[in-house]
């Protein structure tokens, strides 16, 4: 009897977690609002510029088509707060690199959600279920 409450519990569970990506809905956000609000707060030290694809080019590539994809902790927020945290920590590695390869630019930044690129000239693309929310994005380093 033991064992089967076990087995029980441990498919409400699985139940439970599918459940929480289940809901994965896509949310777009305005892209330099938010690079704007992580340089005021700190949390970016402005020395390195973002630019979505088609809002600026040129410069010496230094590396091509790098991609980060962070995933943050969702539950109980709302998709534009657990959104804008999660893409903070996506520009925060774009910056580090940047910055360790002698670069001060990231551009032609796509939405990069599981391999599928998605291109705007004013939003990002952030993905969020019930417990989990996802930035994944594609850029190259640039020095100007």
């Amino acid at each position: 009897m033991l064992l089967k409450r076990i087995y029980f519990a441990a498919i409400l569970g699985l139940v439970g977690v599918s459940s929480a990506y289940a809901a994965d809905e896509a949310h777009n956000f305005n892209f330099r609002e938010a690079v704007d609000r992580a340089v005021a707060d700190g949390v970016l030290d402005g020395s390195v510029k973002f630019y979505l694809a088609g809002t600026r080019s040129g410069g010496k590539a230094i590396a091509r088509g790098l991609v980060t994809n962070k995933k943050t902790n969702g539950f109980g927020k709302s998709a534009e707060k657990a959104c804008d945290h999660v893409l903070r920590s996506a520009l925060i590695q774009f910056q580090n690199t940047a910055k360790a390869r002698g670069a001060n630019a990231v551009t032609n930044l796509v939405s990069y959600y599981k391999s599928n690129t998605s291109k705007s000239t004013t939003t990002y693309e952030c993905h969020k279920g019930t417990a989990i929310a996802g930035v994944a994005l594609k850029g190259d380093i640039v020095r100007f």
